[in-house]
């Protein structure tokens, strides 16, 4: 996968695209943005677009021998909470965060 936003992450950092929020509901309503922020509170998802060298090289006991470290173009799941939004080269919005931020990759 190409890195679009031109932020090359560096130490144990890692850098995700955030997945949009959805302006309408199911039923075709539209949500106002305060609403929207309330519904993605905490957590949200998004696709991991750079890892640096270093990020998810630590061991320790609780990681299983068998399982892939997350890579870019991962769907992961993260906490907002622990990220910095910066605007890449290409305009867009992206997270830069702490590789331990990832709570879990989406199959």
């Amino acid at each position: 996968m190409t890195n679009p936003s031109g932020i090359i992450p560096v130490e144990y950092n890692v850098v995700v695209k955030p997945k949009a929020v959805e302006a309408k509901t199911s039923g075709g309503l539209y949500l106002p943005d305060d609403t929207k922020e309330r519904e993605h509170f905490g957590q949200m998802e998004g696709d991991l677009i750079a890892v640096s060298p270093a990020a998810f090289t630590y061991n320790y006991e609780g990681w299983p021998a068998h399982s892939e470290k997350p890579k870019a173009g991962d769907r992961v799941v993260f906490s907002k909470y622990q990220a910095t939004e910066i605007k890449g080269a290409d305009g867009e919005k992206y997270w830069l965060m702490k590789d331990k931020a990832i709570a879990g990759v989406l199959a």
